[in-house]
């Protein structure tokens, strides 16, 4: 698509949106159901398509992608018209007569980008909730998983016309000519270096922004954790998607006395979960093109290996690897892992713990296994994350009744069920102000005893 046809696209949107025929909640809600209809229909083809960018098994892609959408549109389906009403406040004495109150209105013309790690449901959720707060959307999906892309414009084409959600497919071209635009709000989700430009070019019209960034989530397992079930739960969260999850647990930070134990449990869980053959193993996905096969080889210290690792080039796929006795000085923890690559460091003391989590950026997610109430809750309390679990990794994002977020260099802002409609939603103060009665003290000249009634009011 050229700028001129972007400029042209936002142009009708706006036009659109004008119109007040996103606002109805009947409007909404109808578009919600198309959607539902279309996704169940087309769930075939969406998670064929997911198999082919990121070889993902029908189970994992309904899991992790189509039925959390399928869990979100359900969510505003319920919920839209009670988010949607106005919310009456408490009129300080002062402004008597009156009614004050909130109006939950929609930004507008908001701008959607999404990364490939989920394709689906990275796209589509954040969509799912601009519709329910009754915004026009121009989607763009990444260009690194290019089938999935072409479900979803398909799909949304079929559900919309393009002058209220539209799809725009390519890559660094198109998002540059996105970007120039002038958006009501911008949602996106992918790396910190891309995230910093989104800011940098909606910095330019004042438009807010919500990031969905990533970095280095520690997964910490204290000497009073269940290892058994910790080594389950870590090799769950690290190897979904081959790694390739924004809120995987980059690094295991392991009290030295387990360390050993867990290490032995993990390969242990390795082998029952993925087979002593993953790379055989047709439920295992794949790294996502050769660019990021080669920088994830480049990560894993021979000397440090102590399971898995072997890669097949052909079929962009790497075994789940163990890395241990690493320091956070070596390589792997210099960025973003994002894949199949486990670190595992040793601490002597949670203090020691805490004060390293809080030098480095702000993670996405934290995890922490133990069995000691008042050590999940001085690391929680303590360590600045976006979210996290106490004794397990993942699961805290699968919920529509808690926002799912950053926080500082893992991103800004929050989405998912009421929090997702709050983020596509600029809530109107309201006072309407009676006409039957005007009192005097607010006005020139100033006496005496109206600066006592103001003194009174405003205590």
């Amino acid at each position: 698509m050229t700028e001129q046809e972007i400029k042209d696209l936002v142009t009708r949107q706006r036009k659109y949106f004008r119109t007040g025929a996103t606002l109805p909640v009947g409007t909404r809600l109808a578009a919600l159901r198309r959607l539902y209809a279309a996704i169940s229909e087309n769930e075939k083809d969406i998670h064929d398509a997911i198999r082919k960018d990121l070889g993902k098994s029908n189970f994992e892609s309904y899991m992790c992608e189509t039925g959390l959408v399928l869990e979100e549109i359900s969510y505003m389906l319920k919920n839209t018209g009670r988010l949607a009403r106005e919310k009456g406040v408490r009129t300080p004495l002062a402004q008597f007569h009156s009614r004050s109150y909130q109006k939950p209105s929609p930004y507008g013309v908001v701008l959607i980008m999404s990364p490939w790690n989920y394709p689906f449901m990275l796209t589509l959720s954040p969509l799912v909730d601009a519709l329910a707060a009754g915004n026009t959307a121009v989607v763009k999906p990444s260009a690194y998983s290019p089938h999935t892309s072409e479900v979803i414009r398909r799909i949304l084409t079929q559900c919309f016309p393009t002058h209220y959600v539209s799809v725009v497919t390519g890559g660094r071209a198109e998002n540059t000519c996105l970007l120039r635009e002038h958006f009501d709000y911008i949602f996106f989700t992918g790396s910190q270096a891309v995230g910093k430009e989104v800011m940098r070019n909606a910095a330019e019209h004042l438009t807010p922004v919500t990031l969905e960034l990533g970095g280095k989530s520690p997964c910490i397992v204290d000497h009073t954790a269940n290892i058994r079930l910790a080594a389950k739960r870590i090799v769950f969260g690290k190897y979904l998607n081959c790694g390739q999850t924004c809120v995987a647990p980059d690094y295991v930070y392991c009290h030295r006395a387990v360390k050993d134990r867990l290490v032995k449990e993990i390969q242990k869980q390795i082998q029952k979960q993925y087979g002593r053959q993953p790379l055989n193993n047709p439920d295992y996905g794949k790294i996502i093109n050769e660019k990021h096969f080669d920088r994830l080889l480049g990560l894993m210290d021979e000397n440090k290996l102590v399971y898995g690792g072997k890669a097949d080039r052909k079929s962009l796929r790497i075994e789940p690897a163990v890395l241990d006795n690493v320091t956070f000085s070596d390589p792997v923890m210099q960025e973003e892992i994002f894949g199949p690559i486990m670190p595992i460091l040793v601490f002597d003391h949670l203090d020691e713990v805490i004060h390293k989590v809080n030098a480095m950026p702000h993670p996405l997610a934290l995890y922490i296994f133990t069995s000691d109430k008042k050590a999940a809750a001085k690391v929680l309390s303590r360590c600045g994350f976006g979210g996290g679990c106490v004794n397990d990794t993942i699961i805290h994002l699968a919920t529509t009744e808690m926002g799912f977020g950053g926080f500082g260099e893992s991103g800004m802002g929050a989405y998912h069920g009421k929090t997702g409609f709050d983020t596509f939603t600029h809530y109107k103060s309201i006072v309407d102000k009676k006409t039957w009665i005007d009192l005097p003290m607010r006005y020139q000249p100033y006496r005496k005893i109206c600066e006592k009634m103001v003194r009174f009011f405003l205590k």
